[in-house]
């Protein structure tokens, strides 16, 4: 007897959720077996232009993982699976286009766990800024000097950045927010 394996579908860029809300919404009322439906992703504060931003980064996006039986016990496709899921608002295609593969052991290994990894984690922080940036600094008493980045505290949210007074190179420790990048 053929079990539920893991699939992947190709998505349209930006519609991975609601590919997921209405797979888990209406496949049991249409009376397909979908077991599980994960877009696996993580939470991820940014600081860019001193604000800062909360927002849901994908691991993989453009792609659904779905688990569910879509071959009979004689290895023939199940037609009102595939049909359901295929014909899904923002679904391109499954991988594998008419004879959908399913994802190797391995492979569904590394995505569960990646996605369980993030789902408990703290989010992560990302930063517009990199040792040896120049930032003018936007905040504070030294506002709209320029100087160069020479630490970054991920954890602390801060950064130190060398600056010259009266022919000196001072370090200032700042927070990300205090602090914009000079293009150049």
């Amino acid at each position: 007897m053929q079990d539920s394996r893991w699939y992947a579908l190709q998505v349209y860029s930006n519609q991975e959720a609601k590919v997921k809300l209405y797979l888990d919404k209406f496949a049991e009322h249409e009376g397909v077996a979908i077991e599980e439906v994960l877009v696996p992703s993580e939470k991820v504060i940014e600081i860019k232009n001193g604000k800062k931003y909360h927002r849901t980064k994908k691991f993989y996006p453009g792609y659904v993982f779905l688990k569910m039986k879509l071959y009979d016990d004689h290895d023939q496709l199940l037609q009102s699976q595939w049909y359901f899921v295929r014909n899904t608002q923002g679904v391109l295609n499954f991988v594998g286009g008419d004879k959908p593969v399913p994802l190797r052991e391995d492979e569904v290994a590394r995505i569960l766990a990646q996605a369980k990894a993030a789902e408990t984690a703290a989010p992560v922080r990302r930063v517009a800024f990199e040792i040896g940036d120049k930032v003018k600094i936007t905040d504070g008493p030294f506002k709209d000097s320029v100087g160069a980045i020479t630490e970054i505290d991920l954890e602390a949210g801060k950064m130190q950045v060398s600056v010259s007074l009266f022919g000196r190179d001072t370090p200032i420790e700042l927070e990300f927010w205090q602090a914009e990048r000079v293009v150049e």
